[in-house]
């Protein structure tokens, strides 16, 4: 374009957007780094504490959490092998009593569900408790230690998901060894991408809460 005779530069019409481009994907690196870095930091660090069924230490208690219902409220694949892991511990003397945490709504009962799949298979009852309010992980790692008075345990559920369950554990003041269920994680299931959002989400409970304390003696596990 010509001013008086001298020609005047034209600033190109994507200048105003570089910079807002930028920033948009600067953004978007801190938000997977804040979701990838966590995710990474407690696999390395809690993958060492993931036992085989086999060379499982005993411990007095399994905690088996829940993980969804079929339909005709059967335990949904998840929780079957859940189920079925917890099973072999017991029958083989390495758990003495399985806490059980899930919901237990009117409608998706998975305690109710739990129970009377491992009743059938030849538990007593006597060794079965459930917790009818661990509806998250972060609950039934502290409900495990503040109303059961669980200090010892064998965590219970698939490979992906044990770090997490590790982590919290570990900071409500639990000793505890993962043993997974199930074979190898499926990293096409939706499960698992949950479980890259749910770990930073686990840092972020653990900041927030104190560590439970002591359990009343009413409220702790029987001898």
């Amino acid at each position: 374009m010509l001013t008086g005779g001298c020609p005047v530069a034209t600033p190109p019409l994507d200048m105003p957007r570089r910079p807002l481009r930028r920033l948009t994907l600067i953004a978007l690196g801190l938000v997977v780094a804040l979701c990838v870095l966590p995710s990474v930091l407690i696999d390395v660090a809690y993958a060492p504490q993931i036992v085989p069924l086999a060379s499982a230490p005993a411990a007095p208690v399994g905690v088996v959490f829940g993980a969804g219902l079929a339909p005709g409220g059967e335990p949904s694949p998840l929780l079957a092998e859940r189920l079925e892991t917890a099973l072999a511990l017991f029958h083989a003397g390495k758990v003495q009593r399985l806490l059980l945490t899930g919901n237990a709504g009117a409608y998706h009962d998975e305690i109710r569900a739990m129970r009377h799949y491992l009743l059938t298979a030849g538990v007593p009852e006597r060794a079965l408790l459930g917790d009818l309010e661990g509806t998250s992980t972060f609950d039934s790692c502290w409900r495990a230690r503040s109303v059961y008075g669980v200090q010892d345990a064998l965590l219970i559920t698939q490979r992906f998901h044990l770090p997490r369950a590790l982590f919290l554990a570990a900071h409500a003041g639990i000793s505890a060894r993962g043993v997974a269920a199930g074979g190898r994680p499926r990293w096409t299931s939706l499960a698992v991408w949950r479980e890259l959002l749910a770990r930073p989400l686990a840092v972020l409970q653990v900041l927030i809460h104190a560590a439970p304390g002591p359990p009343q003696e009413t409220s702790a596990l029987p001898g």
